[in-house]
C-alpha cells in the first residue's frame, strides 16, 4: 500500500511531531507511514484521514500490479 500522507502533512505545516502528537503515536511511526515501512490500522488511517480532511481513499491507495 503506498500513501502521500507526506505530502499532505507538508502542504497543511505540520511537522511529523504534530502529527504524530495529533494521531496519538510516536513520530517514528509516522516515518514509518510516510516511508511506506509500516500499514496504519483502519482506525489509524481514519484518525489521519480526518485530521488532513480528505477521503482515506486519497490518502492511502494500492499499488497497480500487486496482489493482495
Amino acid at each position: 500500500m503506498r500513501n502521500i500522507v507526506r505530502q499532505l502533512r507538508k502542504q497543511a505545516g505540520l511537522r511529523q511531531e504534530d502529527l504524530a502528537r495529533a494521531l496519538g503515536v510516536s513520530r517514528q511511526t509516522v516515518i514509518a507511514i510516510e516511508n511506506d515501512k509500516y500499514n496504519p490500522t483502519l482506525e489509524l488511517a481514519m484518525k489521519i484521514a480526518r485530521l488532513l480532511k480528505l477521503p482515506v481513499e486519497e490518502i492511502f491507495f494500492l499499488e497497480e500490479g500487486k496482489s493482495t
